[in-house]
């Protein structure tokens, strides 16, 4: 008979994007290992990235259990429109530079009124409600993953009302120590909050595991308990018909959002001193940027004539339509947030580009962890973002690797495929 598992989630398909699949791929493998997986989600959720091919991954064994939310969105964008502001985007409030008034006001309120999220109104009902359905169904483990960390509060009030339920709390990205924090004008009232609730979360969790050894040192020190690392990875069944086909021209992508934190400005301005001195090169480079790209990061590019030319943007893509693109692609861009936190940064895509079998150009700590992957696995470089000649030599590199038709050698990912991170989460579940 299958052990039960109660999996909390605010992202879950439709909902697209890499933070999905991490729980949709360990949802995936769960019932092959003896688990029978419940997944608790929001009915009516407000997402910016929709992927209904993720459905064929949901096992039809499932339960998948929804309970309305309400966020405060409505009266979010009824103010953006006091302010003229009609097409607003996610990335568009992650800055660190000067604000709009619009971007200065809703920053406050999202980080002094929402703690520790927009999603904090869906806790008490969320609680009411699985306290009498963990009961009913006999269901004595669960897993809340986050951001948004309210997730976890859910996690916690369960906890205190049922001391004997085993409880693992999963961060996919840290809490008071997220770069996000540092954008939402936080007073030291609030901050102090978002603390309390933190370190509560970490002592009463039955176990805690996180994405990066830097994340899993840090919360260590934050909890004073213990914590394991369980990485993103990558699905075999999803890459093993990728078709590789020879481009036209030599082919960049990036996945994912782009915003003031996560900003690749050094690779393209890298690129337009190389297109400058070099005419093979500028009349044969494609780039391409998938995902939510930030209005600041848009206006860069097309005012540049040189970067304009060479370079398109795609808003969404459903990842069976990604997969497919993988193998069109030459060099994957990989930029990570240029924050304190940057050396645990290990995003969900990374390990997607590592099976696609293309190197990767990163822009990030060369000391942090996607660093310690790359040298690994020997799927690509990583630069500092101030290293322009460095960059420059690289993508050079890459160029003529592409021209010549020459390849990059055999690499071992075998660590990160999904089948075997939900060994690792299974092992973590029965020594609860």
């Amino acid at each position: 008979m299958n052990k039960k598992l109660l999996i909390v989630t605010y992202y879950w398909p439709p909902s697209g994007g890499s933070g999905v699949q991490r729980w949709l791929k360990f949802v995936k493998y769960l019932p092959q290992l003896g688990w029978e997986p419940f997944v608790y989600t929001p009915e009516n959720p407000s997402f910016t990235i929709q992927d209904n091919s993720l459905d064929k991954d949901i096992p039809d064994s499932v339960e998948i259990i929804k309970l309305p939310i309400w966020e405060p969105y409505g009266a979010f964008f009824k103010l953006a429109r006091l302010f003229g502001k009609k097409d607003i985007k996610q990335s568009d409030f992650i800055t660190t530079g000067k604000k709009s008034l619009f971007q200065k006001l809703s920053a406050w309120i999202r980080g002094n009124f929402l703690i520790p999220d927009a999603r904090i109104f869906w806790v008490k009902p969320s609680v009411a409600f699985l306290h009498d359905f963990m009961r009913s169904n006999e269901i004595n483990q669960m897993i809340t993953t986050g951001p948004p960390h309210s997730i976890h509060l859910i996690g916690l009030k369960l906890k205190q009302k049922n001391p004997s339920l085993k409880w693992i709390a999963d961060f996919r990205d840290p809490w008071t120590e997220w770069d996000l924090l540092d954008t939402l004008s936080l007073t030291s009232i609030a901050r102090k909050i978002h603390k309390k609730q933190e370190r509560a979360v970490l002592q009463t969790a039955d176990r805690v595991i996180t994405i990066a050894p830097f994340h899993v040192t840090r919360l260590e020190a934050l909890g004073d308990r213990s914590a394991d690392l369980v990485t993103n990875g990558f699905d075999e069944d999803d890459f093993r018909n990728i078709t590789r086909v020879k481009t036209s021209k030599f082919t960049i992508r990036h996945i994912g959002i782009v915003d003031e934190l996560r900003d690749p400005r050094p690779v393209m301005e890298a690129i337009r001193m190389l297109c400058e001195s070099n005419s093979d090169f500028a009349s044969t480079i494609r780039i391409e940027f998938i995902g939510n790209v930030n209005s600041a990061f848009k206006e860069f590019v097309q005012k540049d004539t040189t970067l304009s030319k060479i370079t398109q943007f795609l808003n969404q893509i459903s990842h069976s339509v990604l997969l497919t693109l993988y193998g069109q692609t030459d060099l994957q861009l990989l930029v990570l947030a240029s924050t304190a936190i940057a050396p645990g940064n290990l995003p969900g895509k990374f390990f997607e580009y590592l099976a696609s079998g293309n190197p990767i150009l990163a822009i990030g700590p060369v000391e942090g962890d996607a660093a310690a992957v790359l040298v690994t696995t020997k799927s690509g470089k990583i630069f500092e973002r101030s290293d322009n000649k460095g960059i420059q030599r690289a993508i050079l590199t890459y160029f003529n690797d592409w021209k010549e038709g020459r390849v990059q050698g055999d690499r071992d990912v075998s660590a990160y495929t999904r089948e075997k991170l939900t060994q690792q989460l299974v092992h973590i579940l029965e020594t609860l």
